[in-house]
This record gives structure tokens, sequence and C-alpha cells, in this order.
């Protein structure tokens, strides 16, 4: 056996007691702050997850919108030797489609059914409207008998907000404008 003297310090039946009640303690605590970064690390992920949804709802309303303003510009582009027909189109007022039945049937179905979508589209209080413009003769001196088509489309949506309560949801009105250019036959 070898003398006591001999060997080393960490050996001892002393030092291993203090060693394992060091430890003990030490182990405890950084438990308790591995815990406490774990719960902010969750509450941080818990929070960009609402905010992450209520921006994919944005943007899922946002598509919406800008399909169906694209839908009535390629109504128009394809009825444009009609474009004036499209002037005043607004889907809020008491008779939205002011169109002749008879005179401008394509125009007048076309708004009946942008109408529909609308209406359809799973947007809180949606409404359209298509504003005509002539492009003035400075501008368009050849006069190729271009009109600017402005198409709208509003609706209330949602904005996910972070308070000192949580999160909420605000209603604000929200809208897409699609401008272009469109030269009659």
């Amino acid at each position: 056996m070898v003398p006591e003297e001999h060997m080393p310090v960490s050996i001892t039946k002393e030092a291993g007691r203090q060693m394992s009640q060091r430890e003990g303690g030490f182990t405890l605590i950084e438990g308790m702050l591995a815990a406490v970064v774990l719960a902010v690390g969750l509450l941080a992920l818990s929070g960009m997850q609402a905010i992450s949804l209520g921006s994919n709802v944005d943007a899922n309303e946002l598509t919406r919108a800008t399909t169906l303003a694209s839908d009535m510009i390629e109504r128009i582009q394809f009825n444009r030797f009609n474009v004036t027909a499209y002037h005043g189109i607004d889907t809020a007022a008491a008779t939205p489609c002011t169109q002749s039945a008879t005179a401008q049937p394509m125009a007048r179905g076309d708004c009946l059914q942008w109408q529909t979508m609308l209406n359809n589209a799973g947007l809180a209080g949606t409404t359209g409207t298509v504003v005509l413009a002539p492009i003035p003769p400075a501008i368009d001196p050849l006069n190729l008998n271009r009109t600017t088509v402005q198409v709208r489309v509003s609706w209330t949506g949602g904005m996910v907000t972070s308070t000192g309560q949580g999160l909420t949801k605000i209603s604000r009105q929200k809208s897409v404008t699609l401008t272009t250019v469109i030269a009659r036959e």
C-alpha cells in the first residue's frame, strides 16, 4: 500500500467530500440557469410564431386583393374597344354596374362577375373601384387612344400587434391599387 503522504490530494477522503459538495451546489445553480434561459427562449419563440402567423395572414389577404384587381384589368384589356364602359365601377355603390345590358353586355357581365368575386373573396368589407383617365395630348402627341386604368380593391384586414397584455388583432382599412395603360383598337 502507498503511504498517505505520497497520494495525490484529490484522492484523499476529505478532499473528495469537499469536491462533491461543491459539485452538487454548482449543478443545481447551473440547472436553474439553464431552465430560465430555456423558458425565455420558448417565450420568445411563441411570440415570434404569433407575429409570423399574422404576417402570413396579411400576405394571403394582399395576394387575394391583388389577384382580384389584376382580374378586372385583364377583363378590361380583353374588351379594350369598349374601355370607357368600365369607368366609374364602384362595388360599394347602390348600383355598382351602371352599364347597359343591351349596349355593353360584356362590360356589364364583367362588372357583375367581378362584384361576385369580391363578395366571395373571403376578405371582410371588400370593395372595388375602376377609374379611367385619358392620357393628355402633351404626353400622347400621336393620339394613340390610350387610357390610364386604375383598379382599386379595398378591404378591412387585421393587424397583429404586441401590447403590454399580449398580442391583439386590430382591424384597419387596407387597399391595393393597380394602374396600367390600355390602348383601344
